[in-house]
């Protein structure tokens, strides 16, 4: 057995030096993936529609996103992304364009293009895409060369299938300008012949000498056979030219969508978001400075209340963020702007490991210095066995919420459940390894033994000291405790009915666009202009940095245009900063997921609280958070704040962490019922009040020394993330500090009424052999 322990103790420190290592490397040479939001850049989401010849199914869906790929690859975008979500849904993101409406237009385009003869003119300016008779095949179109005229086209002899290659192509020696060359393969090359090769045959000037190119029910380009093509035998080589005095844009996009082919269904922008690279850049900025200054107050606050073993933990949350960076980028995946706010808030989380340890070493040394003489290796070592069951089961309760981001946001959002995730068992691997790794050194430091009390063990802490002085008794008010509670969700829920949410636009679809300024403008002035433009019931408000959202049902680009022009009278030169577009299904689908995730975020909390605890601790704690949450939502709606995407981010986050603070608390409950089985005074509703009064007493310091480290870094994000983190800041200080009083003030009044309700059958007599595993200190 002496071997043992030294042995554990250097496998830990090569395995905490390993982490450190490769983490190092893998932050140094592999940069991280930004999300469009903080590098800038357009999203589009598209979904499939079904035709009159086609169903949009999953394979439609397969095939339209290739189409799509290949015309997006021949836009030239820097480092594009498609990918398939669901059955009917394909989501592009274009960095670096900032402009969607010329994006939109070319990927989300048809593009059935056709080849037919011409049979000859009419004065019908309109034209008729579909034929007049169902045994005629022949349409009328207008004629791009004579304005007021239109050409009546045979069936279509060629379509854009059998085009092989499309390239926009100046011809600075027929004097064309910019054009689109043509190449056919396999029968399309003879099916191009024959066609030229009969036009060919036609009299000079006679309408049947051209050949009308369609796309999409337009006729772009008509040429007419020259005199050097041969009757019959036509244009060889399966080559064509398409000509029309386009722009070099405009060639080059029409050759994206030849060379792509046709969609084989139709689609729909369903979301488009367009976020400008200022933005993000700022965004970035502006976290990496929150994340500073939090990671320095939570680790000044941790020195001052854990001295020595507070700066190892300091040492340990700057390896967490290493270790959950690395893993982050080793993953490949994407740093949103949620995400990042998920990263930092994740560093003042990490914290709870280690205070669960530390608080737990005070208590075993204080239980043990006088027979033990001031060794400290024993109590760390108990501390961090003992701590272990908290800090799993808070742990898994903040995972279960962040995979419910993962699988039910979408965009940004998924970002947050990403970094969260990682951030979560990163932490464990940082208190657990890392920072016992070094906790251990520490304290085998002959300098250190003889000096406990700089360890930070030795001291029992102002806070316990104080409530241990104190007695309190919580739970002889249980039921004023519920009263109270139950007033507050009264307030909370009449916000809800007499102001409203004021939904953002994912979950009710319209537009919203942040415009910058060159010159200061207030929210009247902006909205005076945009009522000019014909606007008068848009949402306009300031936003960060002066400038200026304007959110709207429906608007079109050209309306959105017309906004900005208006906005330059007074505000000078305006900028788009950001641009998000949600269709009506999408909003709906939106609110759908929404309602999912926190219904099934409740469900699995009851669930895994129900296998950790009784049924009665994880009713209670459920009853806890479901108060968190409805207070929070109540508190957004007296102040008017908007409920988005990023708000649902905050709010499960929420979820996961007020179970957290209240899992520590039923843990030491359960502990000390335990240990005091044979007293009969532990039994009853107001045995078991007793019980969680003291255990009030000895957890309340970790859950004030945790939420000090998140109320440091929300804070610090709330000041200094701008608009876009503010109110999801201001969601989780809320929720924070709403969590730390529902843990002690509503979910153990709730479990110590339902216990006396419905008592645990008394556990059986432990045999004589079982007595010898008591006081081992394991918790499960």
């Amino acid at each position: 057995m002496p071997s043992r322990a030294p042995s554990r103790r250097h496998w830990r420190a090569l395995l905490a030096l390993a982490a450190v290592a490769v983490s190092l490397f893998l932050a140094l040479t592999t940069p991280a993936r930004l999300g469009l939001d903080l590098r800038g850049g357009t999203q589009i989401v598209l979904e499939t529609k079904d035709s009159p010849t086609a169903r949009a199914d999953s394979a439609a869906t397969d095939r339209a996103l290739e189409v799509l790929r290949q015309r997006v690859d021949a836009l030239g975008v820097a480092e594009p992304s498609l990918s398939r979500s669901g059955e009917k849904r394909i989501v592009a993101e274009l960095p670096g364009v900032r402009d969607p409406k010329e994006a939109v237009e070319v990927i989300g385009r048809t593009a059935q293009l056709t080849f037919h003869p011409v049979l000859g003119t009419t004065q019908d300016p309109k034209g008729t895409p579909e034929a007049k008779h169902p045994q005629d095949r022949s349409r009328t179109l207008p004629d791009p060369d004579a304005p007021g005229q239109a050409l009546r086209l045979g069936p279509p002899a060629l379509t854009g299938e059998g085009v092989k290659d499309a390239e926009a192509v100046f011809d600075a020696q027929g004097g064309r300008g910019w054009t689109v060359d043509l190449a056919f393969r396999g029968a399309a090359a003879d099916a191009w012949a024959r066609i030229t090769g009969e036009a060919a045959c036609a009299a000079p000037g006679d309408p049947a000498r051209r050949v009308a190119i369609v796309l999409d029910d337009k006729v772009i380009s008509a040429p007419g056979m020259q005199q050097s093509v041969p009757c019959k035998t036509g244009i060889p080589g399966g080559n064509a030219q398409i000509t029309g005095g386009f722009s070099d844009a405009e060639a080059r996009d029409l050759a994206a969508l030849v060379k792509g082919g046709a969609l084989p269904v139709p689609v729909e922008v369903v979301e488009q978001r367009t976020v400008g690279p200022t933005l993000g850049a700022d965004a970035i900025k502006a976290s990496a400075t929150a994340a500073v200054i939090g990671l320095l107050c939570t680790g000044a606050f941790v020195i001052v209340v854990y001295r020595l073993l507070g700066a190892l933990a300091t040492v340990a949350l700057a390896a967490y963020g290493l270790l959950s960076y690395a893993v982050l980028v080793a993953l490949g995946a994407t740093l949103t702007l949620p995400g990042l706010a998920g990263f930092v808030l994740a560093i003042g989380m990490a914290v709870d490991a280690n205070v669960l340890v530390f608080e737990r070493a005070r208590e075993e040394y204080a239980r043990r210095a006088a027979r033990s003489g001031g060794d400290l290796r024993r109590p760390l070592r108990e501390g961090f066995g003992k701590a272990f069951s908290a800090i799993i089961d808070s742990n898994v309760t903040t995972l279960l919420a962040a995979g419910l981001l993962f699988f039910f946001a979408t965009g940004p959002v998924k970002g947050f459940g990403v970094t969260l995730s990682i951030g979560v068992l990163a932490s464990m691997v940082s208190a657990l390894v890392i920072t016992r790794v070094l906790a251990e050194w520490a304290v085998r430091r002959r300098s250190v033994r003889r000096r406990p009390a700089l360890t930070g063990m030795a001291s029992e802490g102002r806070v316990r000291h104080w409530l241990a002085r104190r007695e309190p008794r919580l739970m002889r008010h249980r039921r004023t405790w519920l009263g109270i509670g139950a007033g507050l969700l009264l307030f909370a829920v009449a916000g809800i009915g007499v102001r409203g949410l004021e939904f953002g636009v994912e979950f009710t679809g319209g537009r919203l666009v942040e415009y910058s300024t060159s010159r200061t403008v207030d929210a009247g002035t902006a909205r005076a202009a945009v009522a000019d433009a014909g606007f008068p019931r848009a949402v306009v408000q300031e936003s960060g940095g002066g400038g200026i959202t304007v959110r709207t049902e429906r608007l079109t680009d050209a309306e959105q245009d017309r906004i900005r022009a208006s906005l330059q009278k007074p505000g000078g030169t305006v900028e788009v900063e950001r641009d998000e577009k949600i269709g009506p299904s999408m909003g709906s689908e939106l609110r759908g997921k929404a309602l999912i995730a926190l219904g099934i975020a409740v469900a699995a909390q009851l669930v895994y609280l129900s296998i950790r605890f009784r049924w009665t601790f994880a009713t209670a704690a459920v009853l806890a958070m479901v108060q968190d949450v409805v207070l929070v939502v109540g508190l957004f709606a007296w102040l008017g704040k908007p409920v988005d995407s990023v708000f649902l981010a905050a709010l499960l986050t929420v979820v996961g962490y007020s179970v957290n603070d209240t899992v520590v608390l039923f843990d030491r409950v359960r502990e000390l019922r335990r240990g005091a089985k044979g007293d009969r005074a532990a039994r009853g509703p107001e045995g078991l009040a007793r019980l969680a009064d003291r255990a009030i007493v000895q957890t309340v310091p970790r859950t004030v020394n945790t939420g000090m480290g998140a109320l440091f870094v929300l804070a610090a994000l709330a000041v200094l993330g701008g608009d876009s983190l503010a109110d999801f800041s201001v969601a989780l200080l809320a929720g924070v500090l709403f969590g730390i009083a529902s843990t002690v003030f509503t979910a153990t009044p709730a479990a110590v009424l339902l216990e006396g309700r419905h008592p645990a059958p008394d556990a059986p007599v432990s045999r004589p052999r079982d007595k010898a595993r008591t006081g081992t200190g394991a918790v499960v």
